[in-house]
């Protein structure tokens, strides 16, 4: 990958100037209101599709904008930077992904440009099971198959955004685990039209959480899906799904980087603004150097996540850069909100502020969509050569 020559924050400045512009028309009253009614913010969603931002990633040929990761990392960082929550779209920036690597001719033709025009949404990406978690090769959901069919069984959580999806992509078992070739063989993708399938088979059920992330449990009980559902080879699913989660684990890095220059930038006028004691409160070095601190550790987590969405336009494995990536960016980010919050004192935890709300976001992705330890564990594992831990 060639040497950066310029910060981050300097690249796709157009595309970073579009963004912010659109997310100025939903200001805090929006988000504040989306927050409190738990509601899923449609409006939003349809303005970045209709701007063509959720097509960022999606060949020209299909419909979309045919860029690069690394701009589709600038958007992102750009909605959340501006206050939004780009969690409620970012789904179709990666899922995609699968689709566009692995899928058919047949399938990318029918189903991308739709997804390009905002006529069809791909938002929903069901992986994790109640009694597996991010052990995904124990999961339990069959598809078995029955002539030009498959017939699912089985529970997910966690699949957010299900209920505002149009299609699922979904990975279930297609072997017996004691029956296939190798460990990681016997899953498969398939790409399911949820239109058809709520309410013949599927069961969407919400899950309030702290935050307002629209996920869910989805239960299959006897659901028939088309054979031509399938995406790839059967059995080959885990190791489809492996490059989409490294795009993803990129992109909510991207995130947490406009995450953290929120906080800062919000912290940094607020102490400039608030009195006490007949002066301005960052003038304290107490106040200032936690603001300053993470300022530094966002600027070194940006440059990580910036190399890995090239490394990841370049091709090969970018286990390592995308595992690295995503957890400096969390831990950046939610380093900034707390010292946010500190910075505000009482007013942080005042809805008007909107720091309570961000500050419940941030906290998300030192868990999702995978947890720091287990990011610790496969570095240690496959960078560092240390024995197994799990």
């Amino acid at each position: 990958m060639p040497m950066q020559t310029q910060a981050p924050s300097e690249s796709f400045l157009d595309i970073r100037s579009a963004v912010k512009a659109l997310c100025d028309d939903y200001p805090s009253s929006y988000w504040q209101e989306k927050d409190r009614e738990r509601a899923y913010p449609s409006e939003f969603v349809s303005a970045l599709t209709g701007a063509g931002f959720l097509g960022a990633l999606i060949p020209e040929e299909y419909g979309g904008s045919g860029l690069g990761l690394d701009a589709a990392c600038a958007i992102m960082e750009e909605i959340q930077a501006a206050g939004c929550n780009g969690a409620a779209a970012h789904a179709q920036m990666y899922v995609m992904n699968t689709l566009l690597r692995y899928g058919s001719e047949e399938q990318k033709a029918r189903f991308l440009p739709a997804v390009a025009s905002g006529e069809l949404r791909l938002q929903a990406f069901s992986v994790s099971e109640p009694t597996s978690g991010t052990d995904t090769l124990s999961l339990r959901t069959f598809a078995r198959r029955d002539g030009d069919h498959y017939v699912v069984d089985g529970q997910k959580i966690w699949t957010s955004r299900a209920e505002h999806s149009d299609l699922m992509i979904l990975l279930a078992r297609t072997q017996p685990r004691d029956q296939a070739p190798s460990k990681t063989a016997g899953l498969s993708l398939f790409l399911v039209d949820m239109r058809e399938a709520v309410g013949n088979g599927m069961t969407i059920k919400p899950i309030r959480t702290m935050m307002n992330h629209s996920t869910t449990e989805v239960f299959f009980d006897g659901l028939c899906i088309p054979a031509n559902a399938l995406i790839g080879e059967e059995g080959q699913g885990f190791r489809y799904i492996l490059s989409g989660m490294n795009a993803e684990r990129i992109l909510i890095g991207a995130e947490c980087i406009g995450d953290a220059k929120w906080f800062i930038a919000r912290a940094s006028a607020y102490a400039k603004e608030r009195q006490v004691f007949s002066r301005p409160i960052g003038q304290n070095q107490g106040v200032q150097f936690p603001i300053a601190r993470a300022y530094a550790q966002m600027r070194a987590a940006e440059l990580m996540v910036y190399h890995a969405a090239g490394r990841y336009m370049d091709g090969g494995n970018v286990g390592e850069e995308a595992n690295m990536a995503k957890m400096l960016a969390s831990e950046a980010s939610w380093a900034a909100a707390d010292m946010c919050v500190q910075t505000f004192g009482g007013f942080g935890f005042a809805e008007e502020y909107d720091v309570e709300r961000k500050f419940r976001e941030a906290r998300l992705y030192t868990v999702a969509p995978i947890s720091t330890n287990l990011i610790l564990s496969y570095l240690a594992e496959h960078v560092l050569g240390l024995p197994r831990s799990y």
